[in-house]
């Protein structure tokens, strides 16, 4: 088993989003979206998780429950050394 963040299913997507992703150890992690310009606009999960498979719902909201706009977005997940970015895209 290795670190990994899967593709988000759907995508595009409309209202939410099923994000997988695994942990290889347990670990530190930090899964958040950022807009185009790189600014964090929702954190999904931050803490320590046990190594496993996860998923996480994103509702296509800012950390504030504000509805975004269409546009492209970015999953970000870090845990210890492990870094990986997936690029999504919000149709209203």
């Amino acid at each position: 088993l290795s670190s990994a963040l899967g593709d988000n299913y759907p995508n595009p997507f409309n209202a939410q989003t099923l994000i997988p992703y695994q942990l290889a150890a347990p670990g530190r992690v930090k899964l958040a979206v950022y807009d185009m310009l790189g600014q964090k606009v929702r954190t999904l999960v931050e803490g320590a998780q046990e190594a496993g498979a996860y998923q996480v719902t994103w509702d296509s909201r800012s950390d504030l429950g504000n509805a975004l706009a269409s546009g492209i977005y970015f999953i970000r997940l870090e845990v210890e050394a492990f870094n990986a970015v997936q690029k999504v895209v919000l149709l209203r």
